[in-house]
């Protein structure tokens, strides 16, 4: 396997690592990237374009990075709460009047960030083109009754967490989540990575595809706990019910899905803009450029939900948005914040270390929080540090 990219000195424990996932782990198409203290420090691809073609990955393919997602799309609500436009604190029904039904009253923004909002679910899955309308999801979580009482346990919000956000921001703003993300982050910031796709930068686009890992992997296949094998399985479990909040599931290589702002599931980037736009949230990169203040750094990775996830039916804990620090998703240290997308890709800070880190794959394996090539990485990194 050919790798392209740099590695500064002392970060060959990371590209030693890239190449064994590709030789081991099942990787056909990848790159990741680190910021250190705001430099670039580790850019490197290798592998097709296509999880199933030909064409050489570039340094400049983008992938969509599933959720993955969610990490990028908090920094916007925390950007709006860094400059007073949005309280944390305030019930989300203060902004979105429609969202006071059904016992959802008193949810506050916070609950809303650290899925403590209770609809994971939605009685009747959307269809892609109602999920992508910007219409459609947010009367359909704005009507649903909670599954639990809002603020008094926390469940990953796998797809809702699109349109309760998304409209949380547009109240707010008057603008889509993505336009903002756009405009007052990653253009400024200089990073290619999209909530909302361009037509203009859709050549950029790699396609995935679901892989297993090889029987080279040998003991590094993964195998989930049978109660977390079961909950997938159970078409009535919230877990199930959480995944297919969009049914049937949608063709994440179409152009209209990839067109569309999906906050919570189809953001496109590469791995040197997650990398950088990381490196944006705890201080200040290359060019001067910065997103948080060190309070809004803070917020970030402030504990708000631990402890049994009603979805996830894992342990798991999350900040403002992001997911933290944990067994069930390990990022560098307790410090860290980011998010994890389902089948491989990985982005986050670690604002003690200085570090931001992102990890984009087209081989969508079946990991959900913990994919061993992303964990492969962030042991090597470790040991260079």
């Amino acid at each position: 396997m050919e790798i392209q990219g740099v590695v500064a000195e002392g970060f060959e424990p990371v590209r030693d690592a890239f190449v064994r996932n590709f030789q081991v782990l099942g990787d056909r198409g990848a790159a990741v990237a680190v910021y250190r203290d705001g430099r670039k420090v580790v850019d490197l691809w290798g592998g097709t374009r296509d999880a199933e073609g030909a064409e050489p990955w570039t340094g400049d393919t983008a992938q969509i990075v599933r959720s993955a997602t969610k990490g990028v799309a908090a920094a916007v609500p925390l950007l709006l709460h860094q400059r007073g436009l949005l309280d944390l604190d305030a019930p989300v029904g203060s902004y979105w009047p429609e969202f006071k039904t059904g016992g959802k009253e008193r949810i506050l923004v916070r609950d809303l960030l650290a899925h403590r909002a209770g609809v994971p679910v939605i009685d009747r899955g959307l269809s892609a083109a109602e999920a992508a309308d910007g219409v459609s999801g947010a009367h359909a979580v704005a009507a649903q009754r909670p599954f639990w009482e809002p603020g008094t346990e926390h469940g990953y919000h796998a797809q809702t967490y699109s349109w309760l956000l998304s409209e949380l921001v547009l109240r707010v703003t008057g603008r889509t989540l993505g336009s903002v993300l756009a405009e007052e982050m990653t253009e400024p910031l200089g990073v290619d990575f999209w909530i909302g796709l361009p037509e203009t930068e859709a050549h950029r686009v790699g396609r995935v595809a679901p892989v297993d890992p090889p029987e080279s992997a040998g003991m590094l296949r993964t195998r989930p706990r049978r109660n977390v094998s079961e909950a997938y399985a159970d078409p009535d479990s919230l877990t199930r019910r959480a995944f297919r909040a969009i049914d049937p599931l949608p063709d994440e290589n179409d152009p209209a899905y990839r067109a569309a702002e999906l906050p919570a599931s189809n953001g496109i980037g590469t791995a040197r803009a997650l990398a950088r736009f990381y490196g944006a949230t705890i201080g200040v990169v290359e060019d001067g450029a910065r997103i948080f203040t060190p309070a809004t750094t803070a917020l970030a990775g402030r504990e708000l939900s631990s402890g049994p996830d009603r979805v996830l039916v894992v342990n798991t804990r999350f900040g403002p948005g992001y997911m933290l620090h944990g067994p069930a998703s390990p990022l560098l240290s307790p410090a860290s914040f980011g998010h994890p997308g389902r089948g491989g890709s990985l982005a986050f800070a670690d604002p003690d270390a200085g570090i931001g880190f992102g990890y984009v794959t087209n081989a969508l394996a079946k990991s959900v929080t913990a994919d061993p090539r992303a964990q492969a990485l962030v042991r090597a990194l470790h040991s260079a540090l």
